[in-house]
């Protein structure tokens, strides 16, 4: 591998090379962008995530086969007045506008003015200032659709009532979520590049040094979307939360490497005349783990195919396409566009030939000679501070509510949370409890079958919903005591449902049952979520830890390297939640966010510590072991540390968005970022290998 990526960098860096490779990419920019439709025209706010054989999922598909209409969108419509009780005959009156108008996509209206009074009184709250009232819609409509509909409906209520609107329910979060993040992509964008400019040109005095990293990135996410425009013509939905994110990582990681290249580049110069030398010579010593480098990310997002959940399992062809571009264009178009340029590059500072490549007093400088003069003080100080921190991860309280996730000021989070206030908690999300024997059941082994549901833990009440024509299928509506959402309630029907044979077994009844709803949906998500980050933790760590031995050719300092890194992610998880509390009020965490974590923190983290690793190993050839660390954290403690803190900001950027956890997960990823490049990196590695690395045979070491 090394001679084959030597081949390709050697070549790029010659004249010709550099306009060939430049030609090509653009050629392949130019067709991609006639040819090949977009990423956005495939994005969906969000796709199944949970597994065929689910529990849950059986439930839901048995739930559809026997119970009619149970396939429909569900609009929980929630009415609210200010000032006095909601009347009976308003309502009527609206929905009966609503039936006449024939709107599109609407399945079900209920008459409310053919019921009688007992019947309508559970959709009125105990002081009667709100209502909420199903409505079911066409399970086809796509979301514009969705949002006109309810657009109609908000129209018609303005005109019959003097009542706010407020829809939730999978109809009403489905529209929000859409308008989220179609608001959304633009600020996240237009942050990501911002920030990174102004970092740039801050960090380095330099603007060509700023836009070249720039515009490499802008033609990487130029194919890259036209790419998984293809992807998405082939079958691939990608949600908005994917592409967010790998919008983040595209242009993190491009002006990452962009920046390992030309500060190597910049050295060279200061040896080298002909710019086309010094970006072989630079190539030479950055390709190789620059490559890995994008390889191990890459690797850590292809592992993600062998999780059981569907985001997961999305973020692998997706992140998986964009990592192979980036790949790419770091060890071709960032050198070509760099050679392109030259010693302009670095203007106004621009390198000579003649200058000292690294002075004796820079802060990195400063730090590797402390590091190597006292590494058991260096590790005792950071290692300290890691364990501390990691030990918080022990105290994260998830939040499995998405809604909670949502502005507060969101339409189907301000219903949801008005229904929290005025019914009874289950009332949100009823579970529907599905029973399907093997002979007819009779009213009394309803009647039993029902009172040994009621009596489960935190079940509120239970109803029949639905008897089949056979009596052989009967469905209950069980309602639970506290919120469906909350883990006590799923903890609870946890419980049932592990107990569902018992149940069966003491209603004297031979068959089986289903729990359908969001609370099972919930429980099944908690549960192989668990399952999947011990996976994807296991996994990643093997995959990489193989890598570096490959890249180092030792077993021992992969130890380091991935040790470090696996002690920092937990270090990062304890300390951002502990300052999301403390700074921003959030106390509860989506169970999606140590997996993303992880994902982000070993793949980049793991970046800085091959840079670092590599150097020392190539400085390793020519002095003793105190010497080449000191020499590596000089010459490269500079370029990381300035990328950890372009990469932190620009994982920062996702706090723009409206969701909480992206918010959260942005973060955290920028706290475990920092952690890394200043102290993992700059002071725990190098000590760790001053202390446990060997100085080889003094045969072969040249005399300091």
């Amino acid at each position: 591998m090394k001679n084959v990526l030597q081949s390709v960098t050697d070549r790029v860096s010659t004249k010709r090379g550099m306009w060939i490779t430049l030609g090509i990419w653009a050629l392949i920019t130019v067709l991609l962008a006639t040819f090949a439709p977009s990423a956005q025209d495939y994005q969906v706010s969000s796709i199944e995530t949970l597994p065929e054989d689910a529990q849950s999922v059986v439930a839901s598909e048995k739930v559809d086969t026997y119970v009619e209409d149970s396939n429909n969108l569900p609009a929980l419509l929630v009415f609210e007045s200010t000032e006095s009780e909601i009347e009976i005959s308003e309502l009527t009156d609206l929905f009966n506008a609503i039936d006449a108008e024939n709107i599109t996509g609407i399945e079900e209206v209920i008459p409310l003015g053919e019921l009688p009074p007992q019947a309508t009184e559970g959709f009125f709250s105990e002081n009667e200032s709100t209502a909420l009232i199903p409505l079911h819609l066409n399970n086809t409509l796509d979301t514009p659709e969705i949002k006109d509909t309810l657009n109609q409906i908000q129209h018609l209520t303005d005109q019959h009532t003097d009542l706010n609107l407020y829809v939730t329910g999978p109809a009403g979060i489905a529209t929000d979520t859409n308008d989220l993040f179609s608001r959304a992509d633009l600020v996240l964008i237009m942050s990501t590049v911002g920030i990174i400019l102004v970092l740039l040109v801050v960090i380095y005095r330099s603007p060509l040094l700023a836009l070249i990293p720039l515009v490499a990135a802008g033609v990487v996410y130029l194919i890259v979307a036209q790419l998984l425009g293809l992807l998405g013509k082939a079958g691939l939905l990608m949600s908005t939360q994917s592409i967010s994110i790998m919008t983040i990582l595209l242009f993190a990681a491009v002006v990452d490497y962009s920046l390992f290249v030309f500060s190597r580049f910049r050295e060279e110069l200061k040896t080298h005349e002909n710019k086309h030398d010094a970006m072989k010579i630079a190539m030479r010593g950055t390709g190789l783990p620059v490559f890995y480098s994008s390889g191990t990310v890459l690797a850590a997002m292809l592992i993600l195919i062998f999780a059981s959940l569907g985001d997961y399992q999305n973020f692998a062809p997706i992140f998986g396409t964009t990592l192979v571009v980036i790949m790419l264009a770091s060890v071709t178009l960032v050198p070509a566009l760099f050679t392109f340029f030259g010693r302009k590059s670095f203007w106004p500072l621009i390198p000579r030939v003649g200058q000292s490549p690294v002075k004796t007093n820079s802060f990195w400088s400063k730090v590797g000679r402390f590091v190597t003069k006292k590494p058991i003080v260096s590790v005792s100080i950071i290692g300290l501070f890691i364990l501390v921190s990691a030990s918080n991860s022990l105290n994260l309280d998830y939040e499995f509510n998405i809604l909670k996730s949502f502005p507060e000021n969101m339409p189907s989070r301000e219903g949801y949370e008005i229904v929290e206030e005025n019914f009874e908690a289950g009332s949100l999300a009823p579970t529907t409890v599905l029973f399907e024997g093997k002979e007819a059941v009779s009213e009394d082994e309803q009647e039993v079958l029902m009172k040994n549901l009621s009596e489960q833990p935190l079940v509120s009440s239970v109803r029949v919903d639905q008897m089949m024509d056979d009596e052989t299928v009967i469905s209950y509506s069980m309602t639970f005591e506290e919120n469906p959402y909350e883990a006590q309630t799923m903890d609870a029907l946890e419980t049932i449902r592990n107990d569902s044979d018992a149940i069966v077994e003491a209603s004297n009844l031979n068959g089986d049952l289903f729990f359908a709803g969001e609370t099972a949906t919930s429980v099944d998500d908690r549960s192989l979520n668990n399952r999947d980050l011990i996976l994807i933790i296991v996994l990643e760590t093997i995959l990489i830890f193989a890598m570096l031995i490959f890249l180092t050719r030792s077993f021992k300092m992969p130890l380091y390297m991935m040790g470090t890194i696996l002690v920092s992610f937990a270090a990062a998880l304890g300390l951002g939640m502990f300052l999301t509390s403390l700074f921003f009020d959030i106390d509860t965490i989506s169970n999606r966010v140590p997996v993303y974590a992880f994902i982000f923190l070993v793949a980049l983290g793991i970046d800085y510590n091959i840079m670092l690793v590599s150097r020392f190993m190539e400085e390793r050839e020519k002095y003793p072991i105190k010497k080449a660390v000191e020499i590596a954290v000089a010459n490269t403690g500079g370029v990381i540390s300035s990328a950890g803190i372009i990469l932190a900001a620009t994982f920062a950027v996702l706090m723009t968005q409206p969701i909480q956890l992206l918010f959260v997960f942005g973060f955290i990823v920028a706290v475990g970022i920092l952690i890394d490049t200043f102290l993992i990196r700059g002071v725990l590695l190098p000590g760790l290998l001053v202390l446990f690395e060997k100085d080889k045979s003094r045969d072969s070491v040249k005399s300091e």
